[in-house]
């Protein structure tokens, strides 16, 4: 493919408008890149923020989307490890300077230079997306594009979390909302082998908590979670899925001894937690950045082993605007894909 060569994105033109189809020059990798043939992209809550010109560093036009699947069909110089034809993803860690102590301690998420897809170039929502090399995660055989592309973000971000927590297989692990991150989670704390708890608003949604493998749901709207959860010997884990704050700090009487809150939700509003809480019991409560490509590769693996799916609506890259506000809205039951057709 050449450089003349144009392909399809979705573009908005300045902060919070509309998705709007356009074509663009098709880029050559330079070294160190990869272009990728973009099969689907997850659409997730931060793109949002891309689009309303909340992160620094982002430029308008601009092109989201960090739950990328595709097949590599270009490499640059300097690249090794990758063939052309590969299935591979990029998730919110869209590479990283390689030489901050975070990248050196394997922390690259956590980069002060973090390249994310949408804002340090062009993100998925498009045919065809250029990234650094050191952004990709293989993808398995097992996972078709659309299921893996949102494991590229929201998959890694809980089942990375999860892993890295002190909860063992046996340990009793709740999961807080039952949306886009939690039904990930509730579906990885089971095949982990954790006694799980799903938690969210309403009777009707048990059905859903054990559908999903929770062997106890706890309707937050009718009974007390700390309490609840005490009831199950307290929870070695919360896993906060949600994006409220006020929910996020009722559990935290629910831990048991040297229990601990991860939040992955992002909310704006402070937490009500009290210092005596933390002090019983010993708890922690921190918050959990996804991951970096080898996270990303290790949780579609474990997908691909144990039978954890994102559960999706497809949705043809051209009609990204309105997949996007039903994302907004709160009407995508789980997880919107844009889907290419390439």
């Amino acid at each position: 493919m050449s450089s003349s060569a144009m392909h399809r994105a979705m573009q908005v033109a300045e902060p919070g408008g509309d998705l709007s189809l356009v074509r663009v020059d098709t880029q050559e990798p330079a070294p160190g890149q990869v272009r990728v043939t973009v099969e689907a992209c997850g659409v997730c809550h931060s793109d949002a923020l891309i689009t309303g010109g909340h992160i620094p560093g982002t430029t308008f036009p601009v092109t989201t989307g960090h739950e990328i699947a595709g097949r590599i069909d270009a490499i640059g110089g300097n690249v090794t490890g990758w063939s052309v034809g590969d299935r591979v993803a990029v998730g919110w860690y869209g590479g990283s300077c390689g030489h901050c102590d975070a990248c050196r301690e394997g922390d690259g998420v956590l980069c002060p230079e973090l390249q994310v897809p949408g804002v340090a170039y062009a993100g998925g929502f498009a045919d065809s997306v250029v990234v650094p090399a050191v952004a990709l995660a293989s993808v398995p055989d097992e996972l078709t594009a659309a299921e893996a592309a949102p494991l590229a973000c929201a998959g890694v971000t809980v089942y990375n979390a999860l892993r890295r927590s002190s909860a063992r297989p046996g340990d009793t692990v709740a999961v807080l909302g039952l949306g886009g991150l939690g039904h990930l989670g509730v579906q990885f704390a089971a095949k982990m082998g954790f006694n799980t708890v799903a938690m969210a608003r309403g009777p009707e949604k048990a059905s859903l908590a054990h559908k999903l493998g929770a062997s106890h749901y706890i309707d937050s709207a009718t009974e007390k979670t700390a309490d609840a959860l005490q009831a199950h010997g307290g929870a070695k884990v919360v896993l906060a899925t949600v994006t409220d704050a006020a929910a996020m700090s009722a559990t935290v009487d629910g831990l048991g001894r040297h229990g601990e809150l991860i939040i992955v939700g992002v909310a704006m509003e402070p937490m009500d937690i009290t210092p005596l809480q933390l002090v019983s019991g010993a708890k922690r409560v921190y918050g959990h950045a996804s991951g970096i490509a080898v996270d990303t590769q290790n949780t579609m693996r474990f997908a691909a082993q144990s039978g954890v799916r994102s559960w999706t609506e497809e949705v043809p890259l051209e009609e990204a605007d309105a997949a996007f506000q039903k994302m907004i809205s709160g009407q995508a039951r789980f997880r919107m894909v844009l889907t290419t057709g390439n």
